[in-house]
């Protein structure tokens, strides 16, 4: 990532919408103009899961990498300053994932793909797992980011001594019979992993029978909610501070006490 100036701060957007299905020209118009929107500027801002199409098994909204929507995300970046945090479904040799990316205020950008695919919904048929866990450095803050499903597994999402982070980001396309596992899920994450945490969830429904409740939330390093938002369209702004995270991990260090482990393929 662009190595931008650290800061004590981080201002993270959580952009909670509703998705029109496998229709990336009308998401993307109408994810600008709530980032447009946005109160204040952010250091982050963060979208759902497949946010341009919807959690969709169609192949023919899976996009190769540097096209219409990746393309969007660096004009996005650029212009607001700012990390861009989202997946997308993307075709590449031959092969689909659910592709998270990190766009950086510079246009350049990382990514890694969805590991846990969501068997359940047939996922693991049209997509191919990730293999790689990804930690980006950004303003001098580590920062996780992982794609819905993976919440459910606490060691992938596991604060190591060998490499750590700040903040934990999900994004999603979780529906609301599971609304339950999805709080309780990640505020178990922020408390065992003392990090912050962000959940962006989309709202409204899908082709395919499913509602979603939105739920998107900010954690702070206790579990507690810094934010949290119902089942509307929303865009909020919250600031986080890495003095009083490392206070907390000071003062109660029980990552300290955590097991090691591997993970094997």
């Amino acid at each position: 990532m662009h190595a931008a100036q650290q800061t004590q701060t981080l201002a993270v957007a959580l952009i909670q919408t509703d998705l029109f299905w496998e229709d990336a020209t009308a998401n993307l118009a109408s994810l600008e103009e709530k980032i447009a929107g946005l109160s204040e500027p952010a250091d982050i801002i963060v979208l759902p899961e497949m946010f341009n199409s919807g959690f969709t098994m169609n192949t023919a909204a899976a996009e190769p990498m540097n096209y219409t929507t990746t393309r969007w995300m660096k004009q996005m970046a650029v212009k607001n300053k700012a990390l861009i945090v989202g997946s997308i479904a993307v075709k590449e040799e031959g092969k689909y994932y659910n592709r998270l990316m990190c766009v950086d205020p510079d246009g350049s950008y990382t990514f890694n793909d969805k590991k846990h695919l969501f068997s359940f919904g047939q996922e693991d048929l049209t997509y191919t797992p990730g293999k790689s866990r990804l930690i980006i450095d950004y303003k001098g803050w580590k920062i996780c980011p992982l794609v819905c499903y993976d919440l459910r597994f606490p060691v992938w999402s596991r604060n190591i001594a060998s490499d750590p982070y700040d903040l934990l980001i999900y994004v999603a396309n979780w529906p609301a019979r599971r609304a339950h596992a999805w709080n309780t899920l990640l505020r178990a994450r922020a408390i065992e992993n003392q990090s912050y945490v962000v959940g962006v969830n989309r709202i409204g429904s899908d082709p395919n029978g499913l509602t979603y409740q939105g739920d998107s939330v900010a954690l702070d390093y206790l579990g507690e909610p810094l934010s949290m938002l119902t089942n509307a369209e929303t865009e909020k702004i919250i600031t986080f501070s890495k003095a009083d995270l490392h206070e907390y991990r000071i003062v109660f260090p029980a990552l300290a006490d955590a097991d090691e482990f591997q993970i094997k393929w």
